[in-house]
């Protein structure tokens, strides 16, 4: 499947489940989606038949609320059958709606924002003691970087040469009940990121060529860690959705939901 396919089907399958679970957070899912698709079809050493495989890169959600987007990653990779998908936030099932370690190809649960950089830091110091050559890619979300446990694991990172780091921020400029700025202003955010030390990269989130690039260098030769500002569109490809706050909660309808997929369909 060529990644552009792959990017159609997990907001496909991501719509279908937050549907079916009456849950929340489709917008945030379909602004990471091309992220996820250019990650998991191109870029990430993983083996879903060996899952504890030593060598695999780590990646890490910060923004664990999303998690629908990486369970339609991993079952389409094969990690875990697409029929378990249908069991996405029910009562007992391991797909919660936050993102789950129970999960087979999940590294780490997140739900509280602010606590997957300093995972992912700690992941690849690790990986620098060890002289091990996986890498670690961790996504955040925009508003998650008003948590300041983010700019320690930033500050952290740089003074340990970190270059086998990766920080995509998913910059959709909307955040739960607001737009970032008029919740908490985080720019000038490119300047800020390399005043602590990173090496930063600018560049539209739904491009694949332009992160596929980007995620592609390996290892950063200057030993800083890479930050990616992945300018993104909250609810992008389902036109209803897209820059709307409220599909940060909101649930698609059964008409909604059609027409959602006829519009991803038709996305390119």
């Amino acid at each position: 499947m060529n990644t552009i396919e792959f990017s159609k089907q997990i907001r496909i399958l991501a719509l279908q489940m937050v549907h079916r679970a009456n849950a929340s957070h489709i917008g945030g899912v379909l602004s990471i989606a091309d992220i996820l698709a250019v990650l998991y079809n191109e870029i990430l050493e993983i083996k879903p038949t060996q899952q504890k495989w030593l060598e695999r890169d780590r990646f890490i959600l910060s923004k664990g609320h999303c998690c629908a987007g990486v369970y339609a990653a991993l079952a389409l990779k094969g990690f875990f059958s697409i029929e378990e998908l249908d069991e996405y936030a029910k009562d007992g099932s391991r797909l919660m709606s936050h993102i789950s370690h129970h999960v087979p190809g999940v590294e780490f649960s997140t739900g509280s924002l602010g606590h997957g950089l300093p995972f992912g830091v700690g992941k690849a110091l690790a990986a620098k003691k060890l002289k091990a050559v996986w890498r670690t890619f961790v996504i955040l979300s925009d508003g998650e970087l008003d948590e300041g446990s983010n700019w320690e694991a930033f500050m952290f990172a740089a003074h340990h040469q970190l270059n086998n780091l990766v920080a995509i921020v998913d910059y959709n400029k909307l955040q739960s009940l607001n737009t970032v700025d008029m919740t908490l202003r985080i720019e000038p955010l490119a300047d800020k990121l390399t005043s602590f030390g990173w090496r930063v990269i600018e560049l539209d989130g739904h491009d694949h060529q332009e992160l596929r690039q980007s995620l592609a260098v390996s290892p950063i030769k200057d030993n800083r860690p890479l930050a990616l500002i992945a300018h993104t569109i909250k609810g992008k490809g389902v036109s209803f959705m897209e820059n709307e706050v409220e599909w940060h909660y909101k649930s698609p309808n059964a008409s909604q939901l059609n027409e959602a997929i006829a519009q991803v369909e038709l996305f390119s």
